[in-house]
């Protein structure tokens, strides 16, 4: 059974459906990573976004026994951490998915992509035409993009379950329960990230233990 006790010694927006990719450039990129990345940005200290200290990027000691390159998502703390080959881990903040919606298990990242589209899925539309109805063809990549600037999908074997580890426009809501399916980033923080996770990587992604409060 996946527990989140497997992975890290310490010290998460919204499923997506694929849709065609639209035309963008690296330079659009640049130009879009730096209106997302405060002046004189240094991920362990740089906050405007209000957050709790805890949610900042941090190497930590990881458990011995873990994959370099791996991805470990503690839903209870709302930590992710990255296994790096040296034994330890960078740990970054994280918003999961609300109540039911949030789904514990073991996926491949199969992948990723810069700036992505994004569209919700039938299930989304379904349950809350109002909100996403107006995106059923889908919305091309850019700093309001749900998907922010960065994602990591995750597979079942080949199957894509929509659930996604991507950054987003709503810094805040990282350290809480928002999304309706997905893990979510500070963009800035997911940026740095991406470069270093790789396709065929394994994400796991822990119970969100009902009654057990995050804690630092």
């Amino acid at each position: 059974m996946l527990t989140r006790r497997h992975f890290v010694m310490t010290t998460a927006a919204l499923f997506s459906a694929p849709i065609p990719a639209l035309a963008q450039s690296p330079e659009q990129w640049d130009y879009w990573d730096a209106i997302v990345t405060p002046p004189g940005f240094d991920a362990a200290t740089s906050n405007p976004w209000g957050l709790n200290p805890r949610f900042l990027p941090r190497i930590v000691q990881a458990n011995d026994g873990l994959r370099p390159g791996d991805i470990h998502v503690d839903a209870v703390a709302r930590y992710l951490y990255f296994i790096r080959p040296d034994g330890t881990a960078m740990r970054y903040g994280v918003g999961i998915a609300r109540g039911y919606l949030y789904e514990p298990g073991t996926y491949t990242i199969r992948r990723k992509a810069k700036w992505p589209n994004w569209r919700p899925t039938d299930e989304m539309i379904a349950r809350d035409p109002g909100a996403y109805a107006q995106f059923a063809n889908g919305m091309p990549g850019g700093p309001d993009n749900p998907l922010g600037s960065r994602a990591f999908y995750l597979y079942v074997g080949g199957r894509d379950t929509m659930l996604r580890i991507h950054g987003t426009p709503f810094p805040t809501s990282v350290g809480g329960r928002a999304t309706s399916g997905c893990v979510r980033m500070v963009m800035a923080h997911i940026n740095g990230l991406y470069e270093e996770v790789g396709v065929g990587a394994q994400a796991y992604l822990y119970p969100a233990e009902d009654g057990v409060t995050a804690r630092s």
